[in-house]
């Protein structure tokens, strides 16, 4: 699974039946998640009716489908998670070529952080 970036999105629209190619999933599915995710993916809609994704919906709906799919997310867990402002983090194997990674000691710090923060909301529950 690829996560794209606004950088490497040539067109300014993309047809349903495109994003269903690159992320291999039905057009029921995009359209479904349009729905779910309205206020991230906010395709432009033409005379027919047909929906025309920007750069920038394509990244969403590889956010959404990164955190779904491969994460393993509710749906109401995505939209929790793309709501916050802590960047995803994401396999190395999954992110593009030019994209930086976090430091491997940072990157095992925070998460040891975060994993410390969900024990103690779990204990006080």
């Amino acid at each position: 699974m690829k996560i794209y970036t606004e950088k490497e999105l040539t067109k300014a629209y993309y047809a349903i039946s495109e994003l269903a190619e690159m992320f291999q999933v039905n057009a029921s599915l995009i359209r479904f998640w349009h729905k779910e995710f309205d206020k991230l993916i906010k395709p432009k809609i033409n005379a027919k009716g047909n929906r025309l994704f920007t750069p920038k919906d394509v990244v969403n709906f590889s956010k959404i489908y990164y955190l779904v799919k491969v994460q393993g997310y509710t749906l109401e867990g995505a939209k929790k998670a793309l709501k916050s402002k802590e960047p995803l983090l994401v396999e190395k194997e999954n992110l593009p070529e030019n994209a930086t990674i976090l430091n491997n000691s940072r990157l095992k710090e925070e998460l040891i952080q975060r994993l410390e923060q969900l024990k103690a909301k779990i204990i006080k529950s």
